[in-house]
């Protein structure tokens, strides 16, 4: 649920980035910090331990001229894909506005793909969500690598839905389509805030890009 502030005309949404263990979620969020105006960005917060993993979680707080009249800002989370931390993943997951869920595109990494996507369902519906109810992407990350599973079998795998979700592929590493997904990401929030206001209490209208990609 986004955070608004009539009065200071502010609002934030929150977007987490999931996945399982050194899918890429923390390097999408330095290369949106190195890619962005760094006067429309906050310092990259990253807690991590001596193997690079995501210890509690990385935050990276984005402005955008997203909604008329307000100082949008987008507050983007990543969160341990390790299931010991499972309690950190539920915490994070409160009140998010939007998920990014990234797949290690590594052939030998989809069955963790596949527990890293159950255990977000499991930790939505606890905090009484669910993937039909929030804006999602799916992000296809390590495309660069010679064992990256076939696109076909990556969207068979994770998006063989009735509606499917939005997905890229991706390279965090080069930054390929990190921008993307931030902004196909962003698009969807601001599309279903809009949807979900009342008339009174939102903007006119919105514009045709959140970020620029």
């Amino acid at each position: 649920m986004p955070s608004i502030n009539h009065d200071d005309h502010t609002i934030s949404f929150k977007i987490v980035y999931c996945g399982t263990p050194l899918s890429g979620k923390t390097s999408n969020l330095q290369q949106i910090h190195a890619k962005l105006d760094p006067t429309g960005c906050s310092d990259l917060v990253s807690l991590s331990t001596a193997q690079d993993r995501t210890l509690f979680f990385d935050f990276l707080a984005v402005e955008a001229d997203a909604l008329p009249g307000y100082k949008t800002t987008f507050h983007l989370y990543t969160v341990p894909g390790q299931v010991t931390y499972n309690a950190t993943l539920q915490l994070v997951l409160k009140q998010a506005d939007g998920v990014v869920f990234v797949a290690d595109s590594q052939m030998d990494r989809q069955r963790d793909n596949l527990q890293s996507l159950q255990s977000l369902e499991a930790n939505l519906r606890m905090n009484g969500s669910s993937l039909d109810r929030l804006p999602i992407v799916l992000q296809y990350n390590k495309r660069d690598l010679p064992n990256a599973a076939p696109v076909e079998y990556l969207e068979y795998l994770f998006n063989n839905r009735p509606t499917p979700f939005l997905s890229f592929e991706s390279d965090a590493r080069t930054g390929r389509n990190i921008l993307a997904t931030l902004n196909a990401i962003s698009q969807a929030v601001l599309h279903q805030f809009r949807l979900r206001t009342s008339p009174e209490d939102a903007p006119n209208e919105l514009p045709t890009h959140a970020l620029a990609a």
